[in-house]
């Protein structure tokens, strides 16, 4: 299963992570994390790598509905973006495929959710391309 939709934008990544965001926010996701990967790896192991950010978007209802079907879901939760520079003026967008929540516990249940989840980052990303 390829479990990501993804974007390439011709922004710096400075300039793309809050655009992003507000992308993302305008479909009703929040984010409620942010994990600077490439500071975290230097500091941790000494590593180098590209600039690099995870975030944890979360759209509440869509996940309060996913919570009462299965509680178990959390773990699959949030929808989590990528977003990594790729050279001087390009950055590459990855959001996690909602399919996963409706795929991996296999209960019929969660599609809806997932299909809504689905169509609100499709929205996002559309709209990040334009």
């Amino acid at each position: 299963m390829d479990y990501s939709l993804t974007l390439t934008l011709d922004l710096p990544y400075e300039t793309a992570v809050p655009e992003v965001k507000e992308a993302f926010r305008a479909q009703g996701f929040g984010t409620l994390t942010e994990i600077d990967v490439q500071a975290t790896l230097a500091d941790k192991i000494g590593k180098d790598i590209e600039p690099y950010v995870i975030l944890g978007a979360c759209n509440p209802e869509l996940a309060a509905r996913a919570l009462d079907v299965d509680r178990r879901i959390g773990l699959l939760l949030p929808c989590n973006v990528v977003v990594r520079a790729d050279g001087d003026n390009r950055t590459i967008v990855d959001a996690l495929d909602p399919q996963v929540i409706a795929e991996v516990p296999g209960d019929p249940a969660l599609r809806p959710v997932a299909d809504e989840a689905g169509t609100r980052i499709r929205a996002a990303l559309a709209e990040l391309a334009t």
